[in-house]
């Protein structure tokens, strides 16, 4: 079973640190793990680092699968990711797009598995046009394509369903989460919607100025004193069929403070 263990992680843009020295408790594969925070909390940069797309200063990103740590090919066959920005100034149709990620991963048939995926995400039918030509949901959902087409054992989506209506954010994380079930891997999905964190995710973690501030269950993480004191919400949080639900009360209209 894959896990994921970070250790005093380090990253930063020029002289800016964005995580300080963030540890995390170990992530274990069959968990579907939502990230959650404000804007500007180090979510992005913490999904990159891991992804190797952001090279830490310091600090420690181990991904291990049993007692093997994996590195180098290995490591980069294991993951998939899901950046938030979806480039769409490209030549490639979605079908290519894809092809080429079914390519990476060594998947057998990749031209045909290419078209099972595409099918089943439901962008067959504009399979042969290019990315510019097509919805910013649906790129969103070829870079979703990219990712699934391959079988990574940790995946990281950073705001995937931010380009989504709710029909395909719902089909998206449904789909992630079955992966995760019957391959015991290991899903971190950064979200900006805590109700849909609460009703997929097995655990959450919460960011707040590069920083864990808190971490577990969806009942046990979100709480009104969480939502106040991270997002500057003032909340009710029910229970619902054992998951909890926000509901965020009347604004009084003020900016929220930096």
């Amino acid at each position: 079973m894959v896990a994921l263990e970070i250790d005093h992680l380090s990253v930063g843009y020029g002289r800016r640190l964005i995580l300080p020295s963030l540890s995390l408790p170990t992530l274990h594969g069959g968990r579907l793990v939502g990230l959650l925070g404000p804007n500007a909390s180090g979510k992005s940069t913490f999904l990159k680092a891991v992804a190797g797309v952001k090279r830490p200063r310091s600090g420690r990103i181990s991904v291990r699968e049993g007692e093997q740590e994996l590195s180098g090919t290995v490591l980069r066959r294991a993951l998939g990711y899901v950046p938030q920005e979806i480039p769409d100034a490209t030549a490639l149709s979605a079908f290519e797009a894809t092809l080429m990620a079914a390519r990476r991963s060594s998947t057998e048939d990749p031209e045909v598995r290419t078209a099972q995926i595409l099918h089943q995400v439901g962008l067959a039918d504009v399979a042969e046009r290019h990315l510019h030509e097509i919805s910013g949901g649906q790129r969103q959902m070829v870079a979703a394509a990219q990712m699934l087409v391959g079988t990574p054992r940790l995946m990281l989506l950073d705001e995937p369903t931010s380009a989504l209506d709710l029909h395909r954010q719902l089909f998206l994380l449904d789909t992630v989460r079955e992966r995760v079930r019957e391959e015991e891997a290991l899903a971190i999905v950064a979200l900006h919607d805590v109700n849909l964190a609460t009703r997929y995710c097995d655990e959450i973690i919460v960011f707040r100025r590069g920083e864990c501030v808190a971490s577990g269950s969806p009942a046990s993480t979100i709480t009104p004193e969480l939502l106040r004191e991270v997002y500057q919400v003032e909340a009710d949080v029910l229970q619902h069929e054992g998951a909890p639900v926000v509901l965020p009360r009347p604004s009084a209209g003020r900016a929220p403070s930096e």
